[in-house]
């Protein structure tokens, strides 16, 4: 891009902030009639509740405030780029997303499309999409070249079930071909593609792996979402929940940048909402089979007993390991005997126990908890470095 160009891109960030998420809405209107096969990739929930919208609208305002310089988005890209390849995106896509992203500003902008104006985004556009490309052909590659790793989608036999609490089912997925599977980062998540009689196509959607890494099988734990609106975020979770062992599903390689490294020494403080817990069964089963054993503080939030996935593990745990120490906050405690805390998570009231020197935090669950621990956190004096984060559905918060 040239200068003028830039500039352009720059003097459209006013139109970005105010008008941004209509342009978008408009966009993914205009892009899904004209390709509705895109219908199968996209997940429709967060279309119907705007939050794709929001995500995409941000991503776009942040690549023109940063036009300059994008390198400065590398992180974000990367894990746009993870998600991508989760999904099996292809490059030929980016045409179909690039010709409709233009397409859109032209017709929602009118007359203030100029030429020049058209010509610099679709400049600006297409050095984006070679980036993208770039970081996940590099992506693909590294997944292909693991041992047991595969790209696009494989089909995983569901070999058992487990109900963890009354809302989670643990699914213990092995490959229909019996061939080995790739390994991952305790944190990371596979995607599930699953058809929807519903809605008349495919629905993707994301579940952290909640087990160790291991050679024979991938484990996710969903929790059941309550919906009556068949394009809210229960519909996938619902599909699943209604199958049985034996049935086949659609499953793509591990990915995502949210991850403890197990060959790290920092101590580790997970901090968890709901079935955000998921992510942080992996890292303490990764650490409990690891040599090193690192000292580790959980702490847990969720409604009930009733509703405590992977309860009864998590004590054992606890009671068997010096290395670990774990706190449970619930919202209404039970009737009987329980070590768990009243109320809501309170990092200020358990500070001695989590600010440990060297530590990486990690923080998983919806976007106001995750909101709310962070600055807990921070106003407790944990640098912003340190604190690593997961929100469920489209990447909206930007904290550090």
């Amino acid at each position: 891009m040239n200068t003028s160009q830039k500039e352009l891109i720059k003097a459209t960030v006013p139109i970005l902030r105010t008008n941004g998420n209509d342009l978008i809405t408009y966009f993914y209107q205009r892009m899904l009639s004209n390709n509705p096969e895109l219908k199968n990739i996209f997940n429709m929930a967060n279309q119907a509740s705007g939050k794709q919208q929001n995500a995409l609208s941000g991503a776009v305002l942040a690549y023109a405030e940063n036009i300059e310089n994008p390198t400065v988005l590398i992180n974000t890209l990367k894990s746009i780029g993870n998600k991508h390849v989760s999904l099996n995106i292809q490059p030929e896509q980016y045409d179909i997303v690039g010709n409709h992203l233009i397409g859109s500003i032209k017709e929602v902008l009118g007359d203030l499309a100029t030429v020049e104006l058209i010509e610099a985004w679709t400049c600006a556009y297409n050095e984006l999409a070679l980036i993208m490309i770039s970081i996940e052909a590099e992506m693909y590659q590294k997944t292909i070249n693991k041992k047991g790793g595969w790209k696009g989608w494989r089909s995983f036999k569901i070999s058992k079930i487990v109900k963890e609490s009354d809302e989670i089912n643990s699914f213990y997925l092995k490959p229909e071909d019996n061939k080995e599977i790739a390994d991952f980062y305790p944190g990371q998540y596979i995607s599930v593609s699953a058809f929807i009689p519903e809605l008349g196509h495919k629905q993707p959607r994301q579940y952290s792996l909640s087990s160790y890494s291991n050679s024979e099988y991938y484990r996710i734990s969903v929790k059941k979402e309550i919906s009556q609106n068949t394009t809210t975020d229960g519909i996938v979770s619902n599909a699943l929940h209604n199958k049985k062992e034996g049935d086949i599903i659609e499953v793509s390689a591990p990915a995502g940048v949210f991850f403890a490294d197990p060959k790290a020494n920092n101590p580790l403080v997970l901090v968890s909402g709901g079935v955000g817990l998921t992510p942080m069964m992996s890292m303490v089963e990764t650490n409990k089979n690891s040599l090193q054993k690192n000292r580790t503080v959980w702490i847990h939030s969720c409604r009930n007993e009733n509703v405590h996935a992977f309860k009864d593990t998590i004590e054992e745990l606890n009671n068997e390991n010096e290395w670990l120490t774990s706190f449970v906050f619930y919202e209404t405690l039970p009737e009987s005997e329980t070590n768990a805390i009243e109320g809501r998570i309170d990092l200020h009231q358990i500070k001695e126990e989590i600010l440990i020197e060297d530590a990486k935090y990690y923080i998983c669950g919806p976007a106001i908890f995750i909101k709310v621990q962070y600055q807990s956190l921070v106003a407790l004096g944990v640098n912003r470095e340190n604190i690593l984060y997961e929100e469920f559905g489209p990447q909206l918060l930007s904290l550090n």
